[in-house]
C-alpha cells in the first residue's frame, strides 16, 4: 500500500550531516523536516534532571513515555525543540548529553517509546525524517531512502569545529567518541545502524551540503509522488 503522503528517510552516523541536509531539503520541498535524534537528546536531558542513571532502564522508558517534546517552526538557523515547558534547543546539544544519548538510545523500552511519535509525524504529511534508523525501522516503505557516511576521520574535523567554543576537548577526542559510537550504534541488536538493501548510499567526505541536498531533491523528485508537498 502507497503512503499516505511522501516520505524521505535520512539516516547516517555523526558528523555525515544529516541533520542540516535533511533540513535544507526538507525546506527546499516544502516537507515537514524531524529531527528524531532531538528526540532520543530530550530523553537523555530527562534523565538527567531526574538523575537516572544508564542501570535503570525502565525508568528511563518511562521518561521517554511521559516527556512531552515539541518541536518549532523550521527556519534557516534550525528549529527549536521544547520539552515540557523549557527551550532545550542548545541544552540537548551540549557534551553530557551528547555522550549520554547512544546508550540511552539503545533502550528498548526507550525505542518503543519513540517509536509510534516518530511514525505519527509521517500519517500527518510529507515529512523528511533524520536520525539512525529512519529507513529500516521508523519508515521502511519510505519514498526515498538514503543513508550518508563518511570516515571517521573527517566526521571528528566537522564536530570538532562546531565545538570550538570547547576549550576543554580535543580532536583525538573526538574521534575516539565518533568510533565509540559508531561500533555502539551498529553493535546493539536492537534497530542498529546500517543502510537499507534499498538504500541510496552516499559518501559525504568530498561533497558539500548543497550538493548532497541536491542529489537527495533530485531523487525525492524522481520517486513516485515526489515533488512539492503542497
Amino acid at each position: 500500500m502507497a503512503n499516505p503522503y511522501p516520505q524521505i528517510a535520512i539516516d547516517g552516523p555523526a558528523g555525515t550531516g544529516k541533520s542540516t541536509v535533511a533540513r535544507r531539503v526538507a525546506q527546499a520541498l516544502g516537507y515537514t523536516f524531524v529531527d528524531t535524534g532531538a528526540l532520543y537528546r530530550c530523553v537523555a536531558l530527562a534523565s538527567l534532571h531526574e538523575r537516572v542513571g544508564l542501570n535503570r532502564p525502565l525508568t528511563i522508558g518511562a521518561l521517554a513515555r511521559q516527556a512531552v517534546i515539541r518541536f518549532g517552526p523550521l527556519s534557516d538557523e534550525g528549529q527549536q525543540v521544547w520539552l515540557g515547558d523549557e527551550d532545550v534547543t542548545a541544552r540537548i546539544r551540549e557534551r553530557d548529553v551528547d555522550n549520554l544519548c547512544s546508550p540511552v538510545s539503545a533502550i528498548p523500552e526507550v525505542r518503543e517509546a519513540l517509536l509510534g511519535q516518530q511514525q505519527a509525524f509521517a500519517q500527518r504529511g510529507p515529512v523528511v525524517m533524520e536520525g539512525r534508523d529512519i529507513q529500516t525501522v521508523v519508515l521502511p516503505t519510505a519514498d526515498v531512502k538514503v543513508f550518508l557516511t563518511a570516515s571517521p576521520t573527517v566526521r571528528a574535523q566537522r564536530r570538532y569545529e562546531q565545538l570550538t567554543a570547547d576549550a576543554n576537548v580535543t580532536l583525538a577526542e573526538i574521534e575516539a567518541n565518533v568510533r565509540e559510537r559508531d561500533e555502539r550504534d551498529s553493535a546493539r541488536s536492537l534497530a542498529p545502524l546500517r543502510a537499507a538493501d534499498d538504500a541510496v548510499v552516499i559518501d559525504t567526505d568530498y561533497l558539500t551540503i548543497e550538493q548532497v541536498t541536491r542529489r537527495i531533491i533530485d531523487l525525492a523528485t524522481r520517486a513516485p509522488g515526489g515533488g512539492d508537498g503542497d
